[in-house]
């Protein structure tokens, strides 16, 4: 073997050998702090729809001939956050190899619903629930609904984790034929039917957003970046331009002040305008809300926040964006103190997932953005999403127990191959569940 080709061998067993060692960190103590954050924002949902819960039954009756009685979406929404708080537990608990190892079972699946969902939609069965001109849901009876693009989200999310992951342990991150259109042909997929199919194009962001951190994290070649950046907001553009909803939610966007309440495309910006500018300070107080009567559209889904700057003004509404900043923090924080490139690239996704929905929704209420139909995670009415933007916290709150001081990430990745021996020994340990697959 020559020296060149000795040196090279020698290069990728150090690079082996140090993947081996750094991929067996300890099992150690978990940040409860994502838990605290996370219970503290569930609460404050659950206590916005005791607030507001009757008000929207009575809307409901009253214009629909329901029968809702006064606690059914506090009851809902518990139930919701009992289930929520299950996701939570099995993902932070099972073994993560076990998740990694079907990753492209459970995006197969996801997409197995989709086809499904779309098929019932097609052809009117009664599971597919319709709502606006759009069929996302699958209705379940007495069990609720089903959103099958939660599912999808969070398929593409472990999936995509391993699959950049794996790539970038070979140095292929950035090439094309192998990594950028595999991952392109994926997201086309997803998008077809969230954003053309399911007409969700918020979501469909959201999922953008997703695979996005994970591209940043993994170190996608900033040119080739920008071309992906570019190409998307054509599609976008594309997608708005050719839907007339969509567009008239821009158009309405850019006329900005200048519209008014009885412009039917504004109505719904400007009452989550009104409600939050009516909290003032302090809020009107737990139900009090005029604008959960019936003037503010999706009161306990999309338009919750504007509801909460009613109700808790402007204070509360400060305390609700601290409490989303601090767990968006512990995320970074986990993913930083990460070493296998795999779960820093969860952990990234599932940053950009929360945080993309904060952001969509926020933003689109007090009229930053246009409109998008998003929830706002662990607050808006809906146990889909809850259920499933809970399991991947559950998995960074996993993954947090085999974190790494900032000083031992440094040694590890300034080691050569002779000199791998001095690194931490005290800090790590063969027996972490966090093995190569």
């Amino acid at each position: 073997m020559s020296p060149r080709g000795r040196h090279g061998y020698l290069n990728t067993l150090s690079k082996e050998a140090k993947f081996n060692e750094v991929s067996s960190v300890r099992r150690h103590r978990p940040d409860y702090l994502i838990v605290l954050y996370m219970g503290l924002l569930m609460l404050l949902g659950l206590v916005i729809m005791y607030a507001i819960g009757p008000q929207r039954a009575n809307v409901l009756n009253n214009a629909y001939g329901g029968h809702y009685g006064d606690t059914y979406f506090f009851l809902k929404q518990a139930i919701s956050l009992v289930i929520a708080l299950g996701a939570f537990a099995f993902m932070a608990f099972i073994p993560y190899n076990s998740v990694t190892k079907n990753a492209s079972k459970i995006l197969i699946f996801a997409f197995a619903v989709c086809v499904l969902l779309a098929f019932a939609g097609w052809a009117h069965m009664g599971i597919a629930q319709q709502s606006l001109g759009a069929t996302r849901w699958f209705y379940l009876g007495p069990l609720g609904s089903l959103q099958p693009s939660e599912l999808l989200k969070f398929g593409i999310l472990i999936f995509i984790a391993g699959f950049l992951g794996n790539k970038v342990r070979l140095g292929k991150m950035n090439d094309v034929s192998e990594t950028l259109i595999p991952l392109a042909i994926i997201t086309a997929i997803s998008m077809l039917f969230i954003i053309v199919i399911q007409k969700d194009l918020g979501t469909g962001i959201s999922l953008v957003c997703i695979i996005a951190s994970m591209l940043y994290v993994g170190g996608i070649n900033k040119r080739i970046g920008g071309v992906i950046l570019l190409s998307l907001a054509a599609i976008g553009l594309v997608l708005v331009v050719s839907t007339p909803h969509r567009m008239d939610r821009i158009l309405t966007y850019f006329q900005g002040d200048n519209t008014s309440i009885s412009d039917p495309n504004s109505y719904h910006i400007e009452h989550a305008k009104i409600a939050i500018g009516t909290g003032g300070l302090f809020g009107v107080g737990i139900g009090n809300s005029v604008q959960a009567t019936g003037y503010l559209p999706e009161a306990i889904n999309d338009s919750v926040f504007a509801i909460m700057g009613e109700t808790f003004g402007f204070i509360g509404l400060f305390v609700i964006l601290a409490l989303f900043t601090a767990i968006l923090l512990r995320i970074l924080k986990v993913m930083d103190h990460l070493i296998d490139i795999r779960l820093k690239l969860v952990a990234a996704g599932v940053f950009g997932w929360l945080a993309s929905h904060v952001i969509l929704n926020v933003a689109s209420m007090i009229g930053i953005f246009p409109l998008t139909g998003i929830t706002l995670p662990l607050l808006s009415f809906g146990g889909t999403s809850m259920m499933f933007i809970a399991a991947a916290l559950g998995l960074v709150f996993q993954l947090s127990r085999y974190t790494v001081r900032s000083s031992k990430l440094k040694e590890a990745k300034d080691e050569n191959f002779s000199g791998r021996r001095r690194i931490g020994r005290a800090r790590y340990s063969s027996h972490s569940g966090f093995t190569r697959d």
